[in-house]
């Protein structure tokens, strides 16, 4: 798959345009130890999520504040931390491409606002106007809320519209939201078996719709 074309761009951030791995893989690897947790069957859950569902899922006993309490703790870590997060090979020359191509534009992340953006500007890739950020929903990934509200603030339909996703929660978000769907990466799963792949961004041609 080479070139696609679409009345609007959708973008997850992790894993699809941000390379975060190292940071994430140490602040929730961390927490693990602190709490008994497993990292191995954390970081495959977490993958695509909002830290706060990730949090209540291995620690369903605790309280929303004190949920709460631990989310903000890891956003403060990682704020901190961008020494390693690289650019998803050609994301910054695309999106750059289509934002001065004035293409419709929005990155849908299950990150705080605060961290995508220091995550995005730390890897160099353009941070479009329209973000749609873990406090902008009320359901996180795998629900698709977050990408048809981009749509909606980008004023274009999302079936017209194209979602690059790297992840499982993501990948379901996309699917459910009715717009057309491309797989960022080597994820495999049921939901991936019929949508079209990017290994990366440096082949890849996006044409705007009229």
């Amino acid at each position: 798959m080479d070139e696609i074309e679409a009345a609007g761009f959708l973008f997850d951030m992790d894993g699809t345009l941000v390379d975060s791995t190292a940071v994430v893989e140490s602040v929730w690897t961390e927490f693990c130890l602190r709490n008994d947790l497993d990292p191995v069957a954390l970081l495959a859950y977490a993958h695509g999520r909002q830290a706060v569902d990730t949090v209540a899922h291995f620690l369903p006993a605790l309280g929303e504040t004190e949920r709460a309490a631990l989310v903000a703790e890891l956003v403060a870590q990682e704020l901190t931390r961008t020494d390693g997060i690289v650019e998803i090979p050609g994301a910054r020359m695309l999106v750059q491409r289509l934002l001065t191509d004035r293409a419709p534009v929005a990155v849908v992340t299950s990150a705080p606002r605060d961290l995508a953006v220091v995550r995005m500007r730390a890897a160099g890739v353009p941070v479009p106007d329209v973000l749609i950020a873990a406090e902008d929903v009320q359901r996180g990934k795998p629900d698709p809320q977050g990408y048809r509200l981009a749509a909606e603030h980008l004023g274009v339909p999302i079936a017209d519209s194209v979602v690059f996703e790297d992840a499982e929660a993501g990948l379901v978000a996309a699917v459910a939201s009715g717009a057309r769907v491309v797989v960022v990466g080597a994820h495999e799963s049921a939901t991936t078996a019929d949508l079209p792949r990017l290994r990366d961004y440096r082949a890849f041609t996006a044409t705007l719709t009229t």
